[in-house]
């Protein structure tokens, strides 16, 4: 397992009484590379090509900018140097210590829009709580497994020192079909599973039609009256 080491420091540079600037530079290493940068508001000045063993100024040279001078390149060789040292030592420092594993909160499972039977959806299975990332998490659908229309999104890490992730299925939605998505994670023993039913209640017509049918009896008894009424006075 290849463990990387990344170390960053970033300042911010008063240029002038009214103008700030931010200065930044990155070094880092892994078992078999290195990256050394230098950046200036957001712009990428200098960059150490270790592959082809010199320093690279990516902007373009019509540019009026910041030029690094002689020996940048050499210092950057002497920082990976250093660098892999220190991780070799964090290797083997670290290798008995056990993992922090926390294991994702019960999956969270809803319906990007409103639910209509036979009209295109996304399903959405929402995973907090865990460390470290990522989380698989696998669709069904009455049962089968369902790969098509699915996807999911990277690893968002909060303020809490754990992750979260959202996994989306693709569907058109058809009364009584039963969905569930199924999350891994290393600190489960297994998957944790939450199912989703189409549900959608059909309009009922029952007191509609009685309604209907009552006032038209009634209308027709007041209509019969009337006549009835009418005729008897004729006859008097």
């Amino acid at each position: 397992m290849k463990m990387k080491l990344l170390l960053v420091l970033s300042c911010v540079l008063c240029v002038s009484a009214d103008v700030l600037h931010e200065d930044f530079f990155i070094s880092g290493c892994s078992q078999t590379d290195g990256e050394q940068m230098f950046a200036l508001d957001g712009e990428e000045m200098w960059y150490a090509d270790f592959i082809n063993k010199k320093g690279e100024e990516p902007l373009p040279g019509f540019i009026d900018g910041l030029h690094y001078q002689e020996g940048t390149y050499e210092a950057a060789v002497a920082n990976l140097q250093t660098c892999k040292s220190n991780l070799k030592n964090d290797v083997k420092a670290f290798k008995d210590i056990p993992l922090k594993l926390d294991p994702p909160s019960s999956p969270m499972i809803y319906t990007r829009d409103d639910v209509e039977l036979g009209e295109k959806n996304i399903l959405i299975c929402h995973v907090t709580g865990f460390y470290p990332a990522p989380v698989k998490v696998h669709w069904t659908k009455n049962g089968e497994k369902v790969t098509e229309g699915t996807s999911i999104n990277v690893p968002y890490f909060s303020t809490e020192g754990v992750f979260s992730q959202m996994s989306r299925l693709d569907f058109v939605p058809q009364q009584g079909d039963i969905y569930s998505c199924a999350v891994e994670h290393p600190a489960l023993e297994e998957p944790l599973t939450r199912m989703w039913v189409v549900e959608v209640q059909q309009p009922s017509v029952g007191p509609a039609v009685f309604c209907g049918l009552g006032l038209t009896i009634g209308l027709l008894g007041v209509a019969a009256g009337t006549f009835f009424l009418i005729k008897g006075n004729e006859c008097r």
